[in-house]
């Protein structure tokens, strides 16, 4: 029998409880339970999804609902060895570094590609660059700098784990790194 809507309105129960809650109404079947769920994590999860895939809009609202459906496909499998918060951003992250590695194994897909309009006179006759924010500058970045840089100065991962997750080892996590905030330096520092 499905639960109304309003019954998975937050309670006075701390979060992970009420996700605790949600999750085993969610797994057995009751669509207002994820769907609160949603709710609650969808921000989060779309967040570290863009981030990841340089704020592509669509691609970001793509991935973040393919996200959301191995969730569901999942959660009755889901055994509460983590939050359940924990446990559905490592999904979401997953997701973002396949269609990542998908990009990547994609022919003639150049890394710093995205670095050839930067500094180029757009329409006003200003420099692309002066008007890029942080978020816009870190999208710029190749994706592979991109992932490790989010991965560790965001997400606070280890070099270890970004490097299991990405198939690269510890070193080039961390001259990925390196990479990134140099670049990340230089187009900033550019608009002074």
């Amino acid at each position: 029998m499905l639960t109304a809507v309003a019954d998975y309105a937050p309670q006075t129960l701390p979060a992970d409880a009420e996700d605790r809650a949600l999750v085993g109404a969610a797994a057995r079947g009751e669509v207002a339970a994820f769907e609160a769920l949603y709710r609650r994590h969808a921000g989060r999860v779309h967040g570290v999804i863009g981030r990841l895939v340089g704020g592509h809009g669509a691609r970001a609202e793509d991935l973040t609902q393919d996200a959301f459906v191995r969730a569901w496909q999942a959660l009755p499998g889901f055994r509460f060895e983590s939050a359940f918060s924990t446990w559905l951003h490592r999904l979401a992250v997953n997701t973002a570094l396949m269609d990542l590695r998908r990009q990547r194994s994609r022919p003639g897909e150049d890394d710093d590609s995205a670095f050839d309009v930067l500094g180029t006179p757009d329409s006003a006759g200003h420099g692309t660059a002066l008007a890029m924010d942080l978020e816009r500058a870190v999208a710029t970045l190749p994706p592979r700098a991109r992932a490790v840089l989010v991965l560790f100065d965001v997400e606070g991962w280890t070099h270890e784990e970004i490097a299991a997750e990405l198939d690269m080892a510890v070193g080039s996590s961390k001259a990925q790194l390196h990479r990134a905030r140099r670049l990340l330096r230089d187009r900033l520092g550019a608009r002074e």
